[in-house]
């Protein structure tokens, strides 16, 4: 996407949310990869799709400061929960303010600590999963949850392009190789139907259909 069609897209999509506006700025300001932020086009197309899905239970894997979680409870019905996940206990200050901001306190269970350590301890069958943590992990992030996916369950993966990496042998770093190992399982994978929406740096949708 040109970064003129990007603008005419941001312009044409439902307004940022007051509270995600001030947690984009805030984010730019005080960490070094703010691009790790979904940001406006992609935080509301995960509130669509949480708004769609109807989900009871949602598990994040990799929160950052809190944006995506902030869209996807947006979305939940009342009385859902949504588990997040975070390796880096520096932002757990930034992601609570700004949940308790969002006024989601009772709908957002955040944990800190490794995905692969945090996940077994989560007694939850999840109606939604979105991936974006480390991305060597990917793949058995994905293995990891998929029992606990309901059929019919919806599993998310951001950054499934890779600033076009997938498609360029020689800038296959470990974290290319995981983006590429996991598109390649689910392609293959029986158990699902999948689509790369080329939005942001490419997002995968998942339908649990076995």
């Amino acid at each position: 996407m040109t970064p003129e069609l990007e603008k005419y897209a941001d312009e044409h999509t439902t307004p940022e949310y007051p509270v995600l506006a001030k947690l984009y700025r805030e984010t730019h300001l005080s960490q070094v990869y703010p691009r790790m932020l979904s940001g406006h086009l992609q935080g509301t197309l995960l509130r669509m799709f949480s708004a769609m899905v109807q989900p009871m239970r949602i598990l994040e894997i990799g929160t950052f400061t809190g944006y995506s979680a902030i869209c996807l409870a947006g979305g939940m019905p009342e009385n859902a929960i949504l588990h997040t996940i975070e390796a880096d206990p520096e932002l757990e200050e930034i992601i609570t303010r700004y949940v308790d901001e969002a006024g989601l306190k009772e709908k957002v269970i955040l944990h800190i600590g490794q995905g692969m350590d945090v996940i077994p301890k989560l007694n939850e069958t999840w109606d939604l999963v979105f991936i974006d943590a480390d991305k060597p992990n990917y793949l058995n992030y994905y293995n990891l949850v998929f029992d606990n996916v309901r059929k019919g369950g919806i599993i998310l993966a951001d950054n499934v392009l890779w600033d076009g990496k997938v498609l360029k042998p020689e800038t296959r770093s470990r974290d290319t190789r995981g983006i590429i190992e996991f598109n390649e399982f689910v392609q293959q994978d029986e158990r699902v139907e999948n689509l790369i929406l080329p939005v942001r740096d490419g997002l995968m949708v998942i339908r649990k259909i076995a």
